[in-house]
């Protein structure tokens, strides 16, 4: 089977797995990571943290985008184009954009953020992630020398993301269950 075949049946088998989630469970999950994240060495230095406003299939992120900034300076990313641009988090967001996802709506930072929480639809223990397809967090993490942390819902781990050239590795790789550490 093909790469592309793989990774079209991998997404496929992550959206029935995440649809049995109920909000309450995924919100559960996701307070255990992000509390483990909060025990980081690397979320203690990091002043700058790029986040993500979560979709509702996704690890939910609105509460800790509202808990970080306070106290950190939280960017969000937004699409331009086949890329992401950096945007400060100010609690304003938009969701007039073709994909109809909400996003932040200050000018573009030229920033190079400490930490990147990492949204993927698939991950592994090797700190492999796949996303839904379009390369954006791939290209952005090319260009970042920051440390990478994946975050996921435990049905979301499987035993091997089939990766390709252009598919970057994280650092790091939190869920509810743990905390997979992978040399980069």
């Amino acid at each position: 089977m093909d790469i592309t075949t793989q990774k079209k049946q991998l997404r496929k088998l992550m959206r029935e797995r995440k649809a049995a989630l109920t909000a309450e469970q995924k919100q559960a999950e996701a307070d255990a990571v992000f509390a483990a994240i909060e025990r980081l060495p690397e979320f203690a230095q990091a002043s700058t943290i790029l986040l993500y406003y979560s979709m509702p299939d996704e690890l939910p992120t609105h509460r800790v985008v509202e808990r970080w900034s306070a106290s950190k300076r939280v960017l969000l990313p937004r699409v331009a184009g086949d890329d992401l641009e950096l945007v400060a988090y100010d609690g304003r967001l938009s969701s007039d954009n073709a994909f109809h996802i909400a996003e932040p709506t200050g000018p573009a930072l030229d920033v190079v953020p400490d930490l990147v929480v990492v949204p993927g639809v698939a991950f592994d223990r090797q700190c492999n992630r796949m996303g839904r397809g379009r390369g954006f967090y791939d290209r952005l993490l090319a260009m970042a020398a920051s440390r990478t942390i994946g975050v996921a819902l435990t049905c979301q781990m499987v035993e091997q993301v089939p990766c390709e050239p252009h598919d970057r590795p994280l650092d790091m790789v939190a869920t509810a269950q743990g905390l997979y550490t992978c040399a980069r």
